[in-house]
């Protein structure tokens, strides 16, 4: 099962609803994919927005654009700020958000104006209705999904983030008695 966008029927003018997409299809999209625009990126090293960046920029090749109108005229990571999506120098493949639901089905819309493939909405974050007009516009869809994370995990370093302990056991670990 794939979860690459229908477009509208021409005929029918019916669309396909949004379907979380698989990890074969997942591993697909982050594969074709060159460039990310992380939307809401912080400039602060203890915000999820930072981590990932950073794990980004050392464990992948892909062209980083940070977006959050705090940080125009700054750099972070090496890289400019900008103010939106309109405003990079090219459509990023990825969009990434670290924005609240509310925010998301108009990130959505902006996205699809600019260009760019695939909605990447962060982990623990919910817009059904996000998802839904990025499908009816043509991207890829994903959402509730940490990008760092599946990075990692089909390339073999959930290590990085502490994920793996490299300790594989059934048996229930003793604690030290004190």
């Amino acid at each position: 099962m794939t979860t690459t966008p229908a477009p509208a029927s021409e005929t029918t003018g019916t669309t396909t609803a949004w379907q979380e997409p698989g990890p074969a299809r997942r591993l697909q999209l982050l594969r074709s994919a060159e460039s990310v625009a992380i939307i809401g990126m912080s400039d602060k090293p203890s915000r999820a927005s930072y981590f990932v960046a950073t794990y980004l920029k050392s464990d992948s090749s892909y062209r980083q654009y940070f977006v959050n109108p705090r940080l125009v005229g700054r750099t972070v990571l090496g890289e400019p700020g900008y103010a939106s999506l309109a405003d990079l120098p090219e459509a990023p493949d990825i969009v990434v958000a670290f924005r609240k639901p509310a925010d998301l089905p108009d990130l959505a819309r902006e996205a699809a104006e600019v260009g760019a493939k695939t909605l990447w909405v962060q982990l623990g974050i919910h817009s059904e209705e996000a998802m839904e007009v990025a499908t009816e516009l043509g991207l890829n869809a994903v959402q509730n999904r940490c990008i760092k994370i599946e990075h990692g995990r089909f390339h073999g370093n959930l290590h990085l983030g502490g994920f793996d302990t490299g300790v594989i056991s059934a048996k229930r670990q003793l604690r030290d008695s004190v």
